[in-house]
Formats: C-alpha cells, sequence, structure tokens
C-alpha cells in the first residue's frame, strides 16, 4: 500500500502556485528569465553564468564573474592616483650615492631582503623605496629612519620585530606605503604614526596586537588601507576609528578575537569593513548606522546567531554583503529590504528555514547571491547569477544530476528487484528439506527488492522533475513522499544487514561448532526473522517522531538517504545516524568477516587430515565463495564507513561522491545477494540442473511419443 501511495503521488498536476509565468509577446523576459544581450531571446536562470554558452552571441557567459564590492573600489582608488599596485619605483640604473654592502640599487630603491639584517643599514637620504623584508631586525629604535624624509615606500615584513619606539618613524613625511606584516608586535604605542601625514597603506597583518589603544593611529589622516588581519584583538577602541584616520577607507580585521561589535567604533569613513574568522556574537542596534558609505561589509565566519531586522537599514550604499557561516537561527524576511544598491550576496553556510521569495523580492539591484542549497535559488529567481548550481546529487534541471546516474539508476533497480523476485520465484518452486534456510533466504530478498524499489522511487521522481528540478526541489525534500522514500532505503538497508548477520552467525555454530549446536526450528526461526523486521521497522521510523530532536532526517538531499553529516546538522539526528553506520553495521560487519574467517579456518583444518583431491578442490570452492561474501560486504559498507567518518569530522565532501555511493555502492549487496546466497550455491545449482534433466527427459518422451503416432499415422 505504501509502495502504492508513493507511485501514486508522482502523478498528480504541479500546483499552479509553483508555476513561473511567462510570455513571449512582452519584450520583458519572465521572471526567472533574463535576456541573451540585445537579443529578443530569454534563457531560463540556470543557463546564465553555468560556463556554457547557451545564447548565440554569447551573452548568457558575460558579466558572470563578481567584481562588486572591494574589487571595483581598489581599481578606482589605484586608477585615481594613476598607479599600479607594486612597490618598486619604476626600473633603471642606480641614481644613490650610498648602497649598503649586500644590498642591490635601482633608481631611487634599495633592496636588502634576505640578508640576515640585524639592524636598519644606512643609505643615501634621497631614497624613496626601502625593501627590508626577510631580516632578522627584532627592533626599531627613536629616529630610526629620520634621514630618509623622501622615503615613500618601507617594507619591514616578516622581520622579527617585536619593539618599536614611539618616535621609530619620526621625520617620514611624505611615506605613502609602511609593511609591518608577519612580525612580533604585540603592542602600538600612542603617537608611533604621528608623523605619517601621507601615509595610505598601512599593513599590520599577522602580528600578535591584543589591543587598538587611543592615539595608536593618530597622525594618520590620508591612511586608505588599513590591515590587521590574523593578530590577537579582542577588544575595538570606545571611540570612533576615524576620529585618528579621518579618510580611512578599508579596514580589515579578519582573523581576529573581537566578540563585541560596539555603536561608536565605526563611523562615516568606512567604504570597506571586514570582519571574518573573529568569535563576534553580537552586533549591537545602531553599531553600523552611521556607515553610510560602506560599500563592502564582510561579517562571515563568526558566531552570530542573531541580526538586528534593522541592522543594515542605513547602508543604503551596500553593494556586496557577506553574512555566511554564523550560527544563524532565523533571517528576518525584511532583513535586506533597504539595501537598495546591493550587487552581491553571501548566504553560504546558512540553513534558511523560513526562505521564501519576498526575503529578496526588495533588493531589486541584486545580480549575485550565494546559499548553501542550491535549492534555495529558485525563491530568488529574479537574480542573475544563483550559486551553486548543483550539490552533486542533483541540479537545476534534475534530480540526478547527470546521465550517468539518471541512466544507472534504472539499471541498478531493475537488477536488484528482478533477481531478488526471481529468487523468491524459484524457491518457492524448488522443494528443499531445509525450509528454515529458505525462509531466511526470502526474508533477506524482500529487504533487497525494497531497496530496487527505493531506486525505481528516485529515478520515476527524477522523470517527474526532469528539465526544472530547482522549482520544486525544497518541497521535494521537505515532503512526505521524500520522507517515505528514505525510510524504505533505511528499512531495506538495515533488515538486509541484520539478516546477512544472522544467517551467517547460524552457518558460524552448525560449522564450527557441529555437535553442540542446537538446529533452529521454523517456529524459532519465525520469530527471529519477525523481531528483524520489527527492529528494522523502529530503526527506519524513529526519525518520525520528533522532528524537533532530528529535524527533516530523510530529505537532507534530493535521494532522501542521511549518509552526510553537516554543521547544522541536530545533534539528535548526527548522534543517531552516527549509532546506525558506524555502531549496528559497522559491528555486523566485523561479525561478517571474522565468521567467514572462522568458518574457513575449521573447514580447512577438518580437510587437513585427509589428503584427497576431491576435498582440497571443495576447500578452494567453499575459500572462493567466502571471500566474494566478505569482499562484497567490504564493497559496500567501507566506502560507506569512510564517508560518514569523513563527514564527522566535518571535513568537505563532495556531493558527486555521496550521489554514487546512494545509486552504486548502497544497493551492491541487495543487487549481489541473490547470486551469493542463492544463484551461485551448489545445491540451488544441483537441484536446477535436475529440474532441467527432468524438463528435458519430459521433453524427449513427448517427441518420442508424437514421433510414433506420427509413423503409426502413416503406416495406416
Amino acid at each position: 500500500m505504501l509502495l502504492l501511495l508513493l507511485l501514486l503521488s508522482l502523478f498528480p498536476t504541479v500546483p499552479k502556485s509553483l508555476m513561473i509565468p511567462s510570455s513571449l509577446d512582452s519584450e520583458i523576459c519572465p521572471i526567472g528569465h533574463f535576456p541573451c544581450g540585445n537579443l529578443s531571446v530569454c534563457l531560463p536562470q540556470v543557463l546564465h553564468c553555468n560556463g556554457i554558452q547557451d545564447c548565440a552571441n554569447g551573452a548568457d557567459e558575460d558579466n558572470c564573474v563578481d567584481i562588486n564590492g572591494w574589487p571595483k573600489l581598489l581599481d578606482v582608488f589605484l586608477s585615481s592616483r594613476g598607479s599600479r599596485p607594486k612597490l618598486e619605483e619604476e626600473a633603471g640604473d642606480c641614481t644613490l650615492d650610498v648602497v649598503p654592502e649586500k644590498c642591490q640599487c635601482s633608481g631611487k630603491m634599495i633592496n636588502c631582503s634576505n640578508q640576515d639584517l640585524h639592524m636598519v643599514p644606512s643609505a643615501s637620504s634621497n631614497a624613496t623605496t626601502l625593501n627590508l623584508q626577510n631580516n632578522k631586525i627584532k627592533s626599531l629604535s627613536d629616529h630610526q629612519f629620520i634621514r630618509y624624509q623622501g622615503l615613500k615606500n618601507l617594507l619591514l615584513q616578516r622581520n622579527r620585530i617585536h619593539a618599536i619606539s614611539s618616535q621609530a618613524f619620526s621625520g617620514l613625511f611624505t611615506l605613502k606605503k609602511l609593511f609591518l606584516s608577519h612580525n612580533r608586535i604585540t603592542a602600538l604605542k600612542p603617537g608611533v604614526f604621528k608623523d605619517l601625514h601621507k601615509l595610505e597603506w598601512l599593513m599590520l597583518d599577522n602580528n600578535k596586537i591584543a589591543k587598538i589603544t587611543a592615539g595608536s593611529f593618530t597622525g594618520l589622516q590620508s591612511l586608505y588601507f588599513l590591515y590587521m588581519l590574523n593578530n590577537s584583538i579582542s577588544e575595538l577602541p570606545k571611540n570612533s576609528i576615524c576620529v585618528e584616520m579621518p579618510g580611512l577607507n578599508w579596514l580589515d580585521l579578519e582573523g581576529n578575537r573581537i566578540k563585541t561589535v560596539r555603536r561608536s567604533v565605526f563611523q562615516q569613513c568606512i567604504t570597506v569593513l571586514i570582519l571574518h574568522g573573529n568569535k563576534i556574537r553580537k552586533i549591537q542596534q545602531g553599531a553600523l548606522s552611521m556607515l553610510t558609505k560602506l560599500v563592502d561589509l564582510d561579517i562571515s565566519a563568526n558566531q552570530l546567531q542573531r541580526l538586528h531586522p534593522l541592522l543594515f537599514s542605513q547602508l543604503q550604499e551596500l553593494q556586496m554583503l557577506n553574512i555566511s557561516f554564523n550560527p544563524l537561527k532565523q533571517i528576518y524576511e525584511n532583513q535586506f529590504d533597504s539595501l537598495t544598491h546591493l550587487h552581491s550576496l553571501s548566504l553560504e553556510g546558512l540553513e534558511i528555514p523560513n526562505i521564501q521569495n519576498r526575503m529578496f523580492a526588495k533588493v531589486v539591484n541584486l545580480s549575485h547571491i550565494y546559499f548553501k542549497k542550491f535549492q534555495y535559488c529558485s525563491y530568488a529567481p529574479h537574480i542573475r547569477s544563483c550559486k551553486p548550481n548543483t550539490d552533486g546529487i542533483s541540479s537545476f534541471e534534475n534530480l540526478l544530476a547527470n546521465i550517468v546516474l539518471r541512466v544507472s539508476v534504472w539499471v541498478m533497480a531493475c537488477v536488484t528487484c528482478f533477481g531478488n523476485l526471481f529468487v523468491i520465484c524459484m524457491r518457492s518452486f524448488i522443494v528443499t528439506e531445509n525450509c528454515c534456510h529458505v525462509l531466511s533466504i526470502k526474508s533477506l530478498c524482500c529487504a533487497d527488492c525494497l531497496m530496487g524499489f527505493y531506486l525505481f522511487l528516485i529515478g520515476a521522481y527524477d522523470l517527474k522533475y526532469h528539465g526544472e528540478y530547482n522549482k520544486y526541489a525544497q518541497a521535494w525534500m521537505e515532503s512526505s513522499q521524500c520522507k517515505m522514500v528514505g525510510f524504505l532505503a533505511m528499512l531495506s538497508s538495515e533488515v538486509s544487514v541484520m539478516l546477512l548477520t544472522y544467517m551467517t552467525l547460524e552457518k558460524f555454530f552448525c560449522i564450527v561448532f557441529p555437535f553442540s549446536h542446537h538446529r533452529v526450528g521454523k517456529k524459532q526461526m519465525l520469530s527471529t526473522l519477525t523481531a528483524i523486521w520489527i527492529l528494522g521497522f523502529l530503526i527506519s521510523i524513529i526519525p518520525f517522531f520528533s522532528q524537533e530532536a532530528f529535524g527533516n532526517f530523510y530529505g537532507r538531499n534530493g535521494v532522501c538517504f542521511p549518509l552526510q553529516s553537516e554543521v547544522t546538522e541536530k545533534q539528535a539526528a548526527r548522534e543517531y545516524s552516527t549509532s546506525i553506520f558506524l555502531g549496528l553495521n559497522l559491528l555486523a560487519f566485523i561479525i561478517v568477516v571474522v565468521s567467514y574467517t572462522s568458518m574457513f579456518y575449521s573447514i580447512h583444518k577438518t580437510g587437513a587430515k585427509t589428503v584427497e583431491r576431491s576435498v582440497l578442490s571443495r576447500e578452494v570452492a567453499i575459500a572462493k565463495r567466502f571471500f566474494f561474501i566478505v569482499f562484497t560486504d567490504a564493497l559496500c559498507w567501507i566506502p560507506i564507513f569512510l564517508l560518514k567518518t569523513i563527514s564527522l569530522m566535518q571535513m568537505e565532501v563532495s556531493g558527486t561522491v555521496t550521489s554514487w555511493v546512494v545509486i552504486f555502492i548502497l544497493p551492491i549487496n541487495s543487487a549481489l545477494n541473490p547470486i551469493l546466497y542463492t544463484l551461485t550455491t551448489p545445491s540451488f545449482l544441483e537441484r536446477l540442473k535436475q529440474g532441467l534433466k527432468r524438463k528435458q527427459r519430459q521433453l524427449e518422451s513427448k517427441m518420442s511419443f508424437t514421433l510414433v503416432s506420427i509413423h503409426t499415422n502413416t503406416t495406416e
């Protein structure tokens, strides 16, 4: 009945509310479609920016690179100064009178990098670039560079600097770029940069700075870039950073230890603010309200569980927003309403249970959006570039992403179903004395048949959604049909595992302990088989009992099988699936391997007492048979054990791997069990030969009778 209902559910018409309207007569493309440049042709979202030229003029692959936010700003900044992002003066002959030993000179640039210097060398005072990177300088004393008053670029990265005097940079009135990256600086003294009025770039990344104190950046009136990535800053100053650096545009605080963003820290001066990879738990309401010039905001990879609905309300100039990889519990439907100039929105790594079209409807200029799941793209049909295009299992167009999977699912389904049904029929017609063993085999075939039905259903739903899967992807994964399909796969898998283990143990006791083992009766066998099916049913149905604890246990992907673990997965669901795949199933696999190894050893030990050739050949045959039984078990379960372990370690597992495991690896046992446990067994082959001989004799007898009759009629 369950299978019938699932099959019937394939045929209802698609609800009109899910259909995307189109108008061939209109000059404007219907929602979800975008024009091919100046051609009067519209293509759906899925065909734009997919790496394939679908428009005749290739316009569907134009403007696909996301250069919004800081890349565009950087280009504008460099263009306005007529310079390129390099620090060297133009190449030419040295024009300096004094050049330190071991150093090279080109024009007015001195290069002393990688010379094991322990102190700043002395050179001509008219040098404009001094490159001291990759040396062993430990400290900078007072007036260290006072003679270089024409210096524009000072490179001190990758030294061992831990102490900088408050007068170290005094007199450097023309300095524009200062690199102090990859040192051991722990603090910046007040007034240390007070003479650097023309400094534009200050690179302090990869140091050990723990705190920004008042006065640390006094004098930096022209500073444009402040790069403090990968320090140990845990607290921002109470007063606005813009007070000391009124020209600051770009502030990068990525990879620090900031926990809270207060209201007074950031003011109007900043256009690029990067807070990626901190430990931010709270952004106070109004903390971003003064950033009216902000163009690029990155607060990804923090510990934010909630964003105030009006947090971005004053950021009308924002072009790029990244809130990815935060443990957000909710995104409000009006969260992005005021971001009318937003072009790029990153929501990667976020579960959005309340996602809806309304959430992105007012962000009319959005051209690039990034989700955790490609299924979410159906809620942003007006955005031209939506990523990802696939999860490896499914794609925008199809439930099964590629043609190989779509064909293979039907092949595996046919082999699994018809192979097991054939064995059930043959076992029913062939008379045998061991009826208990036949019951076990039939029960195993029934369980394996369910895996075939599961594959048939996945293939059928793939056909149903062919060409437009993304419209219905989210609804499909949350549907009762997906849950029941997943239930069938889990029931088949677990009952099959337990039956194989039981049959293995039964055979183990018969062979290893032939005299002490009590033979199982029919009633006991029926009770055991019933208990196994009930246990398998309970294992499969438990996730239905608590949506709060297990979430959408079966609907985490298009094939409705809970193989992968994710960061956002419910704790109970993760523990439950782990206990099944790495607990019950791993234990069963170990039992099967150990049992068959012991059985072969016992048979070999018994056979060693005789030297008959027939005994040796029988041992070889048994060894081959046992090897293939263990090998197919290993082929099925070892990849699953590895995949589950890797996903539990939060290592990225491609969805493509999961799809191949579900379509090819998981059904291997179900497809091969009929061959291993029936079609290749000596007893079955012997009975089959006897049956064929009996049929042959009957046919020969019938033909003889016919010939005699013909001969008799002829003679008469």
